[in-house]
């Protein structure tokens, strides 16, 4: 289970538009804190592209030059912030992410560019 608080895209205009209220920034900011550590943005970054929507711990692993130990410490980092859900089949663990909490991500971050006139 998440320690993620749901918080709704349409609530959520960007930073730039207004003053993010004090819950939405209080329930984005682990993911952000989560996404703040190069290894966690790399594993997101293959969690979020992988073929068919989800990614095996066996794929993740090797990726990297730590140990499985350290890997899970980060995937488990991740699915707090709710960033990540993962379901174990057998001995292994997918990993497939949450599009909800990513697109509030981004509508924060979303800066429109001024209009020409």
């Amino acid at each position: 289970m998440s320690k993620q608080a749901a918080v709704d895209v349409s609530c959520c205009p960007a930073l730039t538009e207004r003053r993010v209220p004090a819950e939405t920034a209080a329930a984005l900011a682990p993911a952000f804190k989560a996404l703040g550590d190069p290894v966690r943005l790399q594993l997101m970054s293959m969690i979020a592209s992988a073929e068919g929507g989800e990614i095996c711990v066996c794929d993740l692993t090797p990726a990297f030059d730590l140990t499985g130990p350290t890997i899970s410490h980060h995937l488990r980092t991740l699915r707090e912030a709710g960033l990540v859900d993962a379901d174990r089949r057998g001995t292994w663990v997918y990993y497939r992410a949450r599009p909800t909490i990513l697109r509030q991500l981004a509508a924060l971050l979303t800066v429109t560019p001024p209009s020409a006139t």
